[in-house]
């Protein structure tokens, strides 16, 4: 199953580098996750933080559902990903 997750970052966020250490070197492993990196000033981000009243970066949106906010419990991300990739 395809899955798509949208992170909503901000500038300077500590939490949203430390979840892209993470992503960055198994992004390969899942070919069936369109993942897009959307700032919360522009026009997309500002749409995704209303509609999910996400307060802090990173927002996380998997499949148009709110994830996470804040930091990001890596163990659950990818729980979640495999959850959605059966």
């Amino acid at each position: 199953m395809n899955i798509t997750v949208d992170m909503l970052t901000s500038e300077g966020c500590h939490n949203c580098a430390k979840f892209m250490e993470f992503w960055k070197p198994i992004q390969g492993e899942w070919s069936n996750v369109t993942f897009r990196e959307l700032d919360i000033t522009t026009p997309d981000g500002q749409e995704l933080v209303q509609k999910h009243m996400i307060m802090a970066s990173p927002g996380l949106v998997i499949n148009g559902e709110l994830f996470s906010t804040g930091g990001v419990n890596t163990d659950e991300f990818l729980t979640k990903l495999k959850e959605l990739s059966q």
